[in-house]
């Protein structure tokens, strides 16, 4: 956990950068991730020589095993002169990782040059190479000067060594940087918070044997909340091959900003998911010809967006003929997702309710091909400060031979926290009954015919989460799908809640006029006092 200490620690990092000149936050943390990364390259080599000097079995080595190399190790200039750290991370170091193949950075000549490394012929080209460095060749090492740098290496220092115990903190002290992306993009993507993304992931219950997408991926976030699910409930029963799985073939993930890629690479690497496929990728154009492949999908996808019609895949636009982004991504997780395959994704209130022929066409798809399983609405403030929209969370399976009978709709009023641009914790919180509620839809099936008295045999009528016999004025309850086809297949959850109106008695006006005058003799009385205390 974060606390307040290292925050602060954390923070006086941030803001000696920002007295640097760099004020991006996004720059911020590419640059921060970059020299966390170079420390993480010293770290696993300090690791592989512990493990020689006890085995006595000579391991591959990341650092070259000349003295230039060896120079470039994190624990052999992080105590030098300022600006000696500079010259050799700038001129050596951070070149170095840019060219860095095969798990080996190169080394330099006695000019000073560097030396590249021939890529290895026997092996597949990039199949040792860490998604990270993929995308390191237009990288740019931006700190301005010697002080500034020396100042983050020795704030960076004092969280490893006091505060940073293992991946886990490590990985928690990348989020709560990333925390600070507080900006949207120019196509209305933004970083979906924690305790959502976690209950997304809740819903979904992923197991190591899973294959993970997120073809809007960002910084990853959902991949690493997906990681430390499995790790949190499955860690003790994993095999070799489960960790082998996890460490890279179980997650993928698709941007178009090579930042986020890098960032995102980070993130995963952080959380022990070394070699994961993070590709630059426009997600829903031609150039994704991935279909039948993932077990779950995870994702936020851009809200806002259009893409050139001519771009875009025509099994997409089969599906829902349009151009906004929020309606082809759910056709493509449809296409990615094997038969089987589930997905837990946000979309925009629209998506739920617009009249367009696109929106239609892709809500029929879903409830008809598929089985719709949950909509869940969420408030207006979980984006903010920096998003205002409204949202609701699909969950659904991929079958290609329809399924849904039900579908189940939550009212979620609070999520733990206030609902303004200060998002402070409240006690207030419907996300544990959201997950318990949708996993006892699994437990305690109900189907139309328990309104005609007949119920499911697995239901218990006096459970309260019974949803089957809940009314349409509570927080949670299911609607056919005969009824959702009757109404254009539309989603959002005002259409079907019923209010419940409480008839209100007022007294009467003579009442209210006795009671004014009584009011207005006691004023009178205080006055009178008053006057006489004077």
């Amino acid at each position: 956990m974060v606390t307040g200490v290292i925050k602060n620690k954390v923070d006086k990092i941030w803001t000696d950068i920002w007295a640097g000149g760099i004020t991006n936050p996004l720059t911020v943390i590419e640059q921060l991730t970059y020299l966390m990364f170079i420390r993480s390259l010293d770290e696993k080599e300090l690791e592989t020589e512990e493990f020689e000097n006890m085995t006595g079995e000579k391991m591959d080595k990341i650092f070259p095993q000349s003295p230039a190399g060896q120079a470039m190790r994190w624990s052999k200039f992080k105590n030098n002169d300022p600006r000696e750290i500079y010259n050799v991370i700038s001129q050596r170091v951070f070149p170095a990782i840019k060219n860095l193949k095969n798990g080996h950075l190169p080394d330099f000549d006695d000019k000073g040059e560097l030396i590249e490394i021939p890529n290895d012929t026997d092996q597949k080209e990039g199949q040792n190479e860490t998604a990270f460095a993929r995308y390191m060749s237009d990288a740019m090492f931006l700190i301005p000067t010697p002080q500034v740098l020396q100042k983050i290496i020795t704030g960076l220092e004092d969280l490893y060594e006091h505060d940073i115990a293992d991946l886990d903190m490590q990985g928690d002290l990348y989020e709560y940087m990333l925390d600070k992306l507080s900006t949207a993009g120019q196509n209305g993507q933004f970083r979906t918070p924690k305790h959502i993304r976690e209950m997304m992931v809740a819903l979904l219950q992923p197991t190591p044997q899973d294959i993970i997408c997120d073809p809007a991926c960002g910084t990853a976030s959902f991949l690493v909340s997906a990681a430390e699910y499995i790790r949190k409930h499955c860690e003790d029963s994993m095999t070799s091959e489960d960790w082998e799985h996890f460490a890279g073939p179980m997650f993928t993930g698709f941007d178009t900003d090579r930042t986020m890629l890098r960032i995102s690479a980070m993130n995963l690497m952080l959380h022990s998911i070394t070699h994961p496929e993070i590709d630059y990728k426009d997600s829903v154009s031609k150039q994704n010809q991935i279909h039948d492949k993932f077990t779950l999908c995870l994702a936020n996808p851009p809200f806002k967006g259009t893409v050139d019609a001519e771009s875009i895949h025509d099994n997409l636009k089969a599906v829902t003929n349009t151009k906004k982004t929020e309606l082809l991504f759910l056709a493509l997780f449809l296409r990615m997702l094997q038969k089987g395959g589930r997905c837990a994704c946000i979309v925009p209130d629209g998506v739920l309710f617009g009249s367009s022929k696109a929106h239609k066409a892709i809500r029929k798809e879903l409830v008809e091909n598929h089985q719709l399983q949950a909509v869940i609405s969420m408030p207006s403030g979980v984006f903010k400060p920096y998003a205002g929209v409204s949202t609701a969370v699909l969950v659904f399976t991929k079958t290609g031979a329809g399924g849904t009978e039900n579908v189940w709709f939550y009212d979620m009023k609070a999520d733990g926290f206030s609902l303004d641009d200060k998002r402070t914790s409240i006690a207030e919180n419907d996300i544990p009954d959201i997950i318990e509620r949708f996993h006892s839809l699994t437990k305690c099936p109900a189907d139309s015919t328990y309104h005609e008295g007949i119920l499911p045999q697995s239901a218990d009528a006096d459970s309260p989460l019974n949803e089957g016999a809940r009314a349409r004025t509570e927080q949670s309850f299911l609607v056919p799908k005969a009824e959702i086809a009757g109404n254009d297949y539309d989603l959002s959850i005002n259409k079907y809640k019923k209010v419940e109106y409480v008839p209100v008695e007022y007294p009467s006006t003579a009442e209210i006029m006795a009671d004014l005058h009584e009011l207005e003799m006691e004023v009178a009385a205080g006055l009178a006092e008053l006057e006489g205390m004077l």
